[in-house]
């Protein structure tokens, strides 16, 4: 407590002695002591009131750590890894609870002892190398390590750990210690190993799916096959009908000559039998049965060329007539009536694999085919140029042409605007992947409703023509 002080002396008296004349002394003396008290009561109140902001403050500081230690308690209890968080002296602060369920331990019965405790001796001194790049490089150290057996455990195979040794640092950015966290080896191989298969799984069902894609397009082409040979085998089979008729008549003649027959009945015979119209009907049958194998020779060989060089080396060839066989055997199996022009180079020769090139100019000629059903006056061209060094042959058709949100999809797998069961939505996917395997492209040309116009370019072959190339149009890609 604080006195006051007598009113004629203490450092007040001087101050105090000219405002106060007139005044008795008891009176001055009274109200320096009550001035004092109301100073003092002021700065205990003032007291009193930080003393319950502090409090106030040290109660919701120690409310937010005990959130925050509960908090990191269950992160501990929970997680699956094991964590080891470790002070600057090398001993252990806190644990994860997966750590104590591999070493079968208590709570708390790993803190404040060494960390090389918790693995096998013949991992110490690999951990102290990693224990000390980590805080003099303050960089995190990789290692694996096995824990220690613990007694009574019945385990044969140590848990090994694949460990990530990282420093920790306090707020001014001072090593505070280190934190290990690791994952059992067996997990990890067993992670990858379901990882590689469900990777083969996914090649596999990839494998599948382009095999049906190939298929739709066998069916596709064995449809023109079957339209394009019944006409000439068709007319063959009726041929070799005539001609057998005639052999039979030629036969019965032959017989009666060999017979010694008269030369009246002879004549008579081959008046009869019509020899004479047999033997015009027979050049003629004879050359249409001709004119129908050739056909089918020409068949057979479009087959030929069609599925041959489909894989191995590349080698050069004409791209336009690749491109005419391709679409040609389209247009076998087309359902309606589409005009099919060509423009451009008469030659031109790419470097490739041809069997290739053939399906995808089958694919976009397909394409073009499904998008024109229904449209009038349906018409696509196939155009062969030089552009940017490149051989190129676009595809255009006259339909409803591909908007601009279907044009940012177009080579996606599984995209398709077709209707349910007339595709697979891979046709362009794999078109695509083809024209970059031989180091050209595959792309829109346009977007909208002008029709559809796909540009595929490849390498240019080192023989033939090659003819400048249009400065003006944009390289293909």
């Amino acid at each position: 407590m604080i006195k006051a002080q007598p009113p004629n002396t203490g450092p007040m008296a001087g101050k105090m002695a000219g405002p106060m004349t007139g005044q008795t002394s008891g009176e001055t003396g009274a109200e320096f002591s009550d001035t004092v008290w109301m100073d003092v009561l002021s700065a205990m109140d003032r007291t009193y009131n930080d003393l319950v902001d502090y409090q106030e403050r040290l109660e919701r500081q120690n409310a937010e750590l005990e959130q925050m230690r509960s908090f990191l308690g269950s992160i501990l209890g929970s997680v699956s890894d094991v964590l080891i968080a470790v002070n600057r002296d090398g001993l252990i602060e806190e644990t994860s609870a997966s750590l104590l369920a591999h070493m079968r331990l208590g709570a708390g019965q790993l803190q404040g002892k060494p960390v090389a405790a918790v693995f096998a001796p013949a991992c110490h001194a690999a951990l102290h190398d990693a224990i000390t790049r980590s805080r003099t490089q303050r960089d995190t150290v990789m290692l694996e390590a096995d824990l220690a057996a613990t007694p009574g455990s019945d385990t044969a195979t140590p848990v090994t750990l694949d460990l990530s040794i990282a420093p920790r640092l306090d707020d001014r950015g001072r090593s505070a210690g280190l934190v290990l966290t690791g994952r059992s080896v067996g997990e990890l191989r067993q992670a990858y190993a379901e990882l590689e298969r469900s990777h083969d799984e996914l090649k596999s069902a990839q494998g599948q799916l382009v095999r049906n894609e190939k298929l739709a397009s066998l069916g596709r082409l064995l449809a023109g096959v079957a339209h394009e040979l019944n006409n000439p085998i068709s007319f063959v089979y009726a041929n070799t009908h005539s001609l057998e008729k005639y052999v039979g008549k030629f036969q019965t003649y032959f017989e009666q000559v060999q017979a010694g027959a008269s030369r009246a009945d002879l004549v008579q015979l081959r008046e009869d039998l019509r020899l004479d119209r047999a033997v015009t009907n027979l050049a003629d049958a004879v050359h249409g049965a001709r004119d129908g194998a050739e056909r089918v020779r020409d068949i057979v060989e479009d087959l030929r060329r069609l599925s041959s060089d489909g894989s191995g080396e590349t080698s050069d060839f004409d791209l336009v007539e690749t491109s005419q066989v391709a679409a040609s055997w389209v247009f076998r199996g087309a359902r309606s009536a589409v005009d099919l022009q060509f423009d451009g180079l008469d030659r031109l020769t790419a470097h490739g694999r041809p069997g290739h090139v053939q399906q995808v100019v089958m694919n976009l000629v397909q394409n073009a085919l499904d998008a024109l059903e229904g449209i009038p006056d349906a018409r696509i061209t196939l155009s062969h140029r030089i552009i940017a060094g490149h051989a190129v042959v676009q595809v255009r058709d006259n339909g409803a042409g591909i908007s601009e949100t279907d044009a940012a999809a177009i080579f996606d797998p599984f995209f398709t605007t077709k209707p349910v069961g007339r595709g697979t939505g891979l046709g362009l996917s794999i078109s695509h992947k083809i024209a970059q395997e031989h180091g050209g492209g595959l792309r829109l040309c346009n977007a909208g409703e002008t029709g559809a116009c796909f540009r595929l370019s490849l390498p240019l072959g080192q023989s033939g023509q090659t003819p400048p190339s249009n400065p003006q149009e944009e390289p293909p890609k």
